[in-house]
C-alpha cells in the first residue's frame, strides 16, 4: 500500500570489482543493449555476478536481468503490474450531465477541470518520451530497465484516461491540447523541464565522466522529485477535492488511479537516485547540492503561480495560499528523501486527507462498474 510519506530505503552497493577487457571487434547484443559503441564496449561474456552490476556505467550483460541486485526495482515493477488499470473501466456518466448541467459546476470549477486537463495531457506525454528516448538507454541495472518499460506503459495509460475525460465531456481537443502553448502558467512550467529532458534525449549525450555523470543525475532529480514529485500535485488536491464533493467523480477516480501510479514513479526515481549516489560519491558535491536546491525553489515558484492561476478565487474550500504551504511541505520531503535538508522548516500539510486517496483499492468501484465487454486474453479473436 503505497502512502504519500513511504520512506526510501536501499542497500549500500558494493565497490566495482571487475576490470574491463580488450573491446570486441564488432558489437555484440550486449554492447547494443548497453548502448556502447564497439569502440568502447569491454567484454561482456560469461555470467552475470550481481555484485558487479551498476546503475549507470555499468559493464555487466543488460540482457541478463538475473540474479537480482536492485530488489527494490523489481518489486516496484511487480506492484506495478499488480496495480494494472485502464481508462474506459471507469464511468463517465455522470460527469457527463454534470458538465453539461450549467447549474452543476461554477465557472471557476470549469476552469480547473480544463487548465488540469491542459497541463497534464501534454505533461504525461513528456514523461514518457524521457524514459523511453533518454533515462532507459543510460541506465545500466535490468531490474531497473523493466521497471522503467512498466512506467512508461503506465505514461501512456495517463494520457489515454486525459484524452478519455476530455472526449467524454465533449471539450474543445485544440483548446486543451494546445494549453502547453498558449496557456503562460502551464507553458513555464514545461519550459523549466523541457532542458533537462533534453539533455537525456540527446542522441549524443553519453555517461562516463563526472560532468555528464551529474548531468544525468541533475536531470534525473529534476524528473523524478520536480516533475512527477512536485509540479503533479496542486492539479491532484484539486480534481480529487471535486470528486470528495460529489463533482466529477469519473474523472476524480481516474486522477485517484493516476495519483497511486506517480506516487510509484516518484519513489522509484528516488529510489534510483539513492542507488546513483551510493555507487558514485564523488557525483555528489557541494556545489551540486546547492543547485539542486535551487531549482527546487524556482519550482515551487512556478507551481505556486500555477496554483493562483487555476484558481483565481477560493473555491472548493480552497486557496491559492494553501497551496503556497503545501508545495514547501512536498519540496521538504522531497530534498530530505535524497538526503539534503529542509528548504522551508516548519511547512506543514494542509490536504491531510491526500495520504488516504493513494491507498485506493482497485476493488472498490471496479466491481459494480467494470465495462461488459471488457476483453481478456482468453476472449480474445486471433482470426
Amino acid at each position: 500500500m503505497l502512502n504519500f510519506e513511504e520512506d526510501i530505503l536501499i542497500a549500500p552497493a558494493a565497490a566495482p570489482t571487475a576490470t574491463p577487457s580488450a573491446a570486441p571487434a564488432m558489437p555484440s547484443a550486449a554492447a547494443i543493449a548497453n548502448g556502447h559503441s564497439a569502440a568502447n564496449q569491454p567484454s561482456v561474456t560469461g555470467r552475470v555476478q550481481a555484485v558487479d552490476k551498476r546503475v549507470i556505467n555499468g559493464q555487466t550483460d543488460v540482457n541478463q536481468l538475473v540474479p537480482f541486485k536492485y530488489h527494490w526495482a523489481w518489486d516496484k515493477y511487480l506492484a506495478g503490474c499488480a496495480n494494472h488499470w485502464m481508462p474506459q473501466e471507469i464511468s463517465m456518466s455522470r460527469d457527463i450531465a454534470q458538465w453539461k448541467d450549467s447549474s452543476a459546476l461554477t465557472e471557476d470549477e470549469r476552469l480547473i477541470v480544463k487548465r488540469n486537463l491542459g497541463f497534464f495531457t501534454t505533461a504525461d506525454s513528456l514523461a514518457a518520451n524521457n524514459i523511453v528516448l533518454g533515462t532507459y538507454r543510460h541506465i545500466t541495472a535490468p531490474e531497473c530497465r523493466q521497471y522503467l518499460l512498466r512506467q512508461a506503459f503506465e505514461e501512456a495509460i495517463h494520457t489515454h484516461a486525459y484524452q478519455y475525460i476530455v472526449e467524454s465531456l465533449g471539450l474543445d481537443e485544440s483548446e486543451i491540447f494546445n494549453a502547453y502553448q498558449e496557456v503562460s502558467s502551464i507553458r513555464d512550467k514545461d519550459d523549466f523541464l523541457i532542458p533537462f529532458i533534453n539533455t537525456l534525449t540527446d542522441p549524443e549525450f553519453k555517461t562516463g565522466t563526472t560532468q555528464a555523470d551529474q548531468q544525468l543525475l541533475r536531470s534525473l532529480i529534476v524528473f523524478a522529485c520536480i516533475m512527477e514529485g512536485l509540479f503533479f500535485y496542486v492539479g491532484f488536491v484539486q480534481i480529487l477535492a471535486l470528486g470528495r464533493q460529489n463533482k466529477m467523480q469519473g474523472a476524480a477516480e481516474q486522477y485517484q488511479y493516476i495519483l497511486r501510479d506517480e506516487s510509484m514513479h516518484c519513489n522509484f526515481g528516488i529510489d534510483l537516485i539513492n542507488t546513483l549516489k551510493l555507487e558514485n560519491p564523488h557525483l555528489w558535491t557541494p556545489e551540486f547540492r546547492e543547485e539542486i536546491k535551487r531549482l527546487m525553489q524556482q519550482a515551487v515558484e512556478l507551481e505556486y503561480r500555477y496554483a493562483e492561476d487555476t484558481m483565481p478565487r477560493g473555491v472548493l474550500g480552497l486557496n491559492a495560499a494553501m497551496f503556497k504551504e503545501y508545495l514547501r511541505f512536498i519540496a521538504n520531503r522531497r530534498m530530505q528523501q535524497i538526503g539534503i535538508d529542509a528548504l522551508y522548516p516548519g511547512a506543514s500539510n494542509p490536504f491531510p486527507w491526500m495520504s488516504e486517496m493513494m491507498d485506493l483499492k482497485k476493488e472498490k468501484n471496479f466491481f459494480e462498474t467494470r465495462v461488459t465487454e471488457y476483453q481478456t486474453g482468453g476472449a480474445l479473436s486471433w482470426d
